[in-house]
């Protein structure tokens, strides 16, 4: 007979943060936003044998590879080649539930950010420690506390004497932080369900649509000579400055053509600019990075690049010298716009069953930054939301830290939506 899901957390709550704190006790960092590396390994070994002391049906170790990525990378515009892959491997685990039920997945990266400065951190970032309702260390909100709220949910419908009402699969990916990888080579090795929880920090809300992105380094070649006789040389500056000055009227464009109802306006974000060697001399070479944040299904990957390299090339064929030495554009880093139809009956499922949960409703939103929601939804094709504990504001923050009670209660939301969603037949 099904035991209360709320009594049986409270019996277990200690144990269940118990499992959060000695996966945050494991150093799984990234090592230059994955392309030097990444020390994922240990944190995967642990979640294998934890998957093992729970009895999952199926466990796997997939290893990352570039071929995975560069694949993905021709097929979908998502990839970000020249990653190390040693010993770095995704773990899957399926435990298995009535046949005729749907599936569940839920998506969480091992892999954290570097510390940092660790002198900045109150206590050690790798010995998570509880003050004041509070679970601080490295990973507690981005995203342990997500990857193991969602094992825990299982743990407690075991715990509660409750058959599993569909199949329900959890995959712990590697080199999120980088870029996405980890998801990406989980779904070329043909990972999927009928729905899936990317289980990311969401503040209590619920996440439905996410901004796109795309990163561009653009180049100018000036002539360099003394500042006495500027008007001898070339300032690749102010070259820079004149595409920027253009680029900024495009951003006006976009933010006068599109609307939507969750997510803020696209934006074009100048975020670094360098060039010259010192004040007397005109700079002989000047290049500038850009983010740009765009809009999903009213804007595509190839209509920003397209706009971005259109407004490049209108200032250099109205400018003498850059006609001939012509600003150089690459593109070094991109990701999709998501959205999930809020009329989804996966969407319904997770309201019903977090209002069963927490006996409130949840909130809508969309989210400006970017996850692993889009490789799901996109090229998956699996209907698919973002809800996790913790808060954005705590992603990469030293100090970082997950409320336990919002822990507590993402393990209670992810096993009411097992039972909400697998439990209707495919």
């Amino acid at each position: 007979m099904m035991r209360p899901l709320k009594e049986v957390l409270e019996e277990n709550k200690q144990s269940y943060i118990q499992r959060l704190m000695d996966l945050i006790a494991i150093d799984t960092h990234d090592l230059g936003h994955g392309i030097a590396g990444g020390l994922e390994k240990q944190g995967q070994e642990y979640m294998v044998k934890l998957f093992g002391d729970m009895g999952a049906d199926i466990i796997r170790r997939d290893p990352m590879t570039e071929e995975a990525i560069e694949q993905c990378l021709a097929k979908y515009q998502e990839g970000n080649i020249g990653h190390n892959y040693d010993d770095r491997y995704n773990v899957y685990a399926v435990f298995k539930g009535d046949k005729d039920g749907r599936s569940l997945m839920f998506n969480g990266h091992i892999d954290t950010m570097p510390a940092g400065n660790e002198n900045e951190w109150n206590t050690p970032p790798h010995t998570p420690t509880m003050k004041d309702g509070r679970l601080y260390g490295l990973g507690a909100a981005d995203m342990k506390g997500g990857l193991m709220a969602s094992v825990m949910a299982v743990q407690l419908l075991k715990d509660a004497g409750v058959k599993l009402p569909g199949d329900v699969h959890i995959t712990s990916v590697c080199d999120e932080e980088g870029g996405g990888n980890g998801s990406m080579a989980a779904i070329m090795s043909g990972e999927k369900a009928d729905g899936v929880v990317v289980c990311e920090p969401s503040s209590d809300e619920l996440i439905l649509a996410h901004m796109g992105f795309v990163f561009f380094k653009v180049e100018f070649e000036g002539k360099a000579n003394h500042s006495g006789a500027k008007w001898k040389g070339v300032s690749a500056i102010d070259k820079a400055l004149k595409v920027i000055r253009e680029l900024e009227e495009l951003e006006h464009k976009w933010l006068l053509t599109y609307k939507h109802p969750l997510l803020p306006a696209p934006n074009l974000n100048i975020g670094t600019i360098h060039g010259g060697s010192a004040g007397s001399t005109v700079p002989g070479h000047c290049y500038f990075e850009t983010c740009i944040h765009y809009l999903p299904r009213q804007m595509s990957y190839d209509q920003i690049v397209e706009e971005f390299t259109d407004a490049v090339n209108r200032v250099a064929d109205s400018d003498l010298w850059l006609r001939q030495h012509r600003p150089v554009i690459t593109m070094y880093q991109a990701g999709g716009a998501f959205e999930q139809e809020s009329d989804d009956s996966f969407v319904s499922c997770f309201m019903n069953g977090y209002e069963k949960a927490l006996g409130r409703q949840v909130r809508l939103v969309g989210s400006p930054a970017g996850c692993d929601s889009r490789l799901w939804k996109n090229i998956a094709g699996c209907p698919t939301m973002q809800f996790g504990p913790g808060r954005l504001e705590e992603c990469h923050a030293v100090n970082e830290y997950v409320e336990a009670e919002s822990y507590l209660e993402a393990i209670l939301v992810y096993a009411q939506l097992i039972l909400e969603w697998c439990k209707a037949n495919k």
